[in-house]
């Protein structure tokens, strides 16, 4: 039984999948298209709201440098995807990495932990975009009713905003990849141009005399306690640390998040004309691109106003009011409700190619892994998945499970890294376009760091983590492993 929990699907046959052409997905994105995928998912509310918060709070104008520390932790597992993508140019990402490298049932696991991942990181961020543009309705006079605005203060309500966001982005996924980066490319032009002008103006604002000290004096933090303390408390008795150069690194393990999404831009290698090339440039080049982008702006708003003045909900824009420019505030409003749009869909494209690839390799129905006649896109299991993550949205007010998007992400970096070298050692002969350079030093770095960072989560976390988890197990022994294609192909051969 072990034996049949860890089959490995070949890469060969893994590509020789993409084949059937009621399953092939049409292959239509460049470098470029992946590149503006990867921005477009990472850069959201975080460059507005993360940068002045962990400023304020945990590492004063040092917060630059924790963007840089987090930049690295998400290169290290990009050089590991990246890697993985150019040997593996099937749909999946992670869960198909896993399938060639650890075997099925791990594989599942990482599969299963994808799609709740990537499903309330949408309905999150779409219930956030919600919000944004409550906000500006207001402004204009016009307000929705509280029961079509989401539960709020124990009130229950439907969030029609958020809802209706899913719906019309499931409709331009189903319609076409090509289509969808079109309109990514459009949306990450608007926010990309409002950050770069939040930035040139900023620096006419800086004040020098707000950088100092640029590593404030550390200061001991009381840590909280039972199940809402991070495991790492919980665990060794460790209190985070705020400011001093320890907050530098405590600020990382917080701002990272600010980075999830580029591994998404591995999910869209089938649908990619050249993938060994273009996936891992738009990986590493989405990664560059932002990580610039964020601590320019952290350097930024750190430079106009002190950072224990920071406000923490909407810093940047607040720093901007403070120095007498609302126009500017009202502008990065602007930015991050057009931004999170781009957020919201790269998320949904992302859960369907996952959900997609399992479908086709039978641990799914395999009736959702049929593509469009036309469009050449899963329109089965679009829609399915965005009428499920539209009513999550819609209905359920999910702040407290939003941890649940962190650490599955950190999972799927360990289990990617894992995987780089035990596919080195089983398959050497295989061709790879980009190679992870220092294996195993490098993946090895990888699971550490992101290890750390999901010790840094609340045990709580942990507990839902779990549960879900509990659940795909059940799952897997009731239907995926019996219906599983690789196992079926194994039973045909003994017989």
């Amino acid at each position: 039984m072990s034996s049949n929990l860890f089959r490995t699907k070949s890469v060969e046959q893994s590509i020789e999948d993409t084949q059937e052409p009621e399953h092939a997905l049409n292959r239509s994105l460049s470098a470029l298209d992946l590149t503006v995928f990867g921005v477009g998912v990472i850069i959201g509310t975080g460059i507005f709201v993360l940068t002045g918060k962990i400023a304020k709070e945990t590492a004063g104008p040092s917060v630059a440098l924790a963007f840089v520390v987090a930049g690295v932790v998400c290169a290290l597992a990009g050089l590991c995807y990246a890697e993985f993508a150019s040997t593996v140019p099937v749909a999946g990402s992670a869960y198909t990495f896993s399938y060639a490298s650890l075997g099925e049932f791990p594989a599942w696991i990482i599969g299963w932990d994808l799609v709740l991942e990537l499903a309330l990181g949408c309905a999150v961020v779409a219930v956030g975009w919600s919000g944004y543009i409550r906000s500006l309705l207001d402004n204009a006079g016009w307000h929705l009713p509280q029961e079509l605005s989401g539960t709020h203060d124990g009130t229950f309500g439907f969030d029609l905003l958020a809802a209706v966001l899913v719906l019309v982005l499931t409709g331009i996924l189903v319609a076409g990849v090509k289509f969808s980066s079109r309109v990514t490319s459009l949306v990450v032009a608007v926010k990309v141009t409002v950050v770069l002008l939040v930035i040139v103006v900023g620096a006419f604002l800086v004040t020098g005399a707000n950088y100092d000290p640029f590593i404030p004096p550390a200061e001991s933090v009381e840590g909280g306690g039972g199940i809402t303390a991070p495991l790492v408390q919980l665990m060794f008795g460790y209190n985070p640390a705020s400011f001093g150069v320890m907050g530098i690194f405590t600020g990382a393990a917080v701002v990272f998040f600010a980075f999830i999404g580029f591994d998404i831009v591995a999910t869209a290698a089938e649908e990619t004309r050249n993938p060994q090339r273009d996936v891992p440039r738009g990986i590493l080049g989405s990664l560059l691109i932002c990580t610039t982008l964020y601590v320019l702006v952290s350097i930024v708003v750190t430079g106009m106003q002190k950072y224990d003045k920071l406000s923490v909900d909407a810093p940047l824009a607040d720093a901007f009011k403070a120095t007498g420019h609302p126009f500017w505030s009202g502008l990065i409003s602007f930015g991050a409700a057009v931004g999170l749009t781009s957020v919201c869909m790269i998320l949904l494209l992302g859960q369907t190619r996952v959900f997609f690839a399992m479908s086709r390799d039978g641990l799914l129905p395999r009736t959702f892994s049929h593509v469009h006649p036309t469009f050449k896109t899963p329109y089965r299991s679009t829609v399915l998945l965005g009428v499920i993550v539209a009513a999550l949205a819609g209905f359920t007010s999910i702040d407290e499970l939003a941890e649940l998007v962190n650490i599955g992400t950190l999972f799927a970096f360990v289990v990617v890294a894992v995987g780089v070298v035990i596919l080195r050692r089983r398959r050497p002969d295989l061709h790879r376009a980009f190679r992870t350079p220092l294996v195993p030093l490098v993946p090895i770095a990888s699971v550490l760091a992101s290890l750390w960072l999901m010790l840094n989560l609340p045990a709580e976390t942990w507990v839902r983590f779990g549960v879900w988890m509990v659940i795909g197990v059940v799952v897997y022994f009731l239907y995926g492993r019996g219906h599983s294609r690789l196992g079926l192909r194994e039973k045909a051969g003994r017989g």
